[in-house]
């Protein structure tokens, strides 16, 4: 399944955005993975780096792996400052992500 980011992704849309990609997984989980089509973004901040985390912890929670397609090279610097580079693979990085298994119960 692809989602589309917005071409302008600060903070005052940044609430917006992520509560229109989980109603978009919600509604249309087809496939295995979450690719998530980072190339229209053209004005964006750090806000579209805890669009992409939120999103991604929303697909591991659906058993879904994810990825960034498109992502501009400012946001993946932004993403690599950060740390968290391997959170965001792009799409032809990604590997499967799955949920945490829970701990076997103790006897």
């Amino acid at each position: 399944m692809e989602v589309r980011l917005p071409a302008v992704l600060t903070h005052a849309q940044a609430n917006t955005c992520a509560k229109a990609l989980q109603a978009a997984l919600r509604m249309g989980q087809s496939g295995p993975a979450v690719v998530v089509n980072a190339s229209a973004l053209r004005q964006f901040d750090s806000s579209a780096l805890a669009v992409l985390l939120d999103c991604r912890r929303f697909a591991v929670s659906l058993g879904l792996s994810f990825a960034v397609a498109g992502m501009p090279p400012r946001l993946r610097q932004l993403a690599g400052l950060y740390g968290l580079a391997e959170l965001v693979p792009a799409a032809s990085e990604a590997a499967p992500v799955s949920a945490p298994e829970s701990a076997p119960a103790a006897p």
